[in-house]
């Protein structure tokens, strides 16, 4: 059987999937300090907020969503527009299989055609690995050139323990005195 992937933009009917995809970890992990999972409008609201500026992109392997990953608001001032944060959920059984990378290497794609040039990423951070939190994600990042820029100590509670979460970053376009404005992603398609 021919193993096809598929990267392409979501779409508000994927949202029941992607969904899917997310409870397993607000329900069974620490990577998200959400505790409730989201109503599937909810859900939708916030696929629909995220896709008005900014990529959000499914990867499939054979016609199956697999995972998901977008960009979002680093911090809500015009000063700030050349900055975002990236966000991938890959389903639980099927990680290590290279998806992630796939998944995240076009996200970034589609953020330098937009003009964005600073990426952020939010990672929960465990003082040890457990069964809720691993250092995977943290790794993750880092072997796709994302470098720590702070961490922030005990400051999610989740599950009967606290985490850290640590920010890192990573710069993929040029910083001038005449900056081009950031387009928005639906408009550079």
């Amino acid at each position: 059987m021919t193993n096809k992937i598929t990267i392409r933009d979501a779409e508000l009917r994927d949202a029941g999937r992607i969904l899917e995809i997310y409870t397993y970890y607000v329900k069974n992990t620490a990577i998200t300090f959400e505790y409730d999972v989201p109503s599937l409008d909810e859900f939708r609201a916030r696929m629909s907020n995220t896709m008005k500026k900014y990529p959000y992109l499914v990867i499939e392997q054979n016609g199956v969503i697999c995972g998901y990953a977008y960009a979002g608001v680093f911090k809500a001032r015009a000063a700030y527009d050349w900055a975002c944060e990236m966000t991938v959920y890959i389903a639980h059984d099927s990680l290590k299989l290279g998806l992630g990378r796939k998944i995240y290497e076009a996200l970034e794609a589609a953020l330098e055609k937009m003009g964005i040039l600073n990426l952020y990423a939010c990672v929960a951070y465990p003082q040890c690995d457990d069964e809720y939190l691993t250092d995977n994600s943290y790794k993750f990042h880092e072997h796709l050139g994302f470098a720590k820029t702070g961490e922030f100590h005990k400051c999610g509670y989740k599950f009967g323990r606290w985490y850290d979460m640590v920010w890192m970053e990573k710069f993929i376009g040029e910083h001038n005195s005449d900056q081009k404005t950031v387009k928005c992603y639906p408009s550079i398609k």
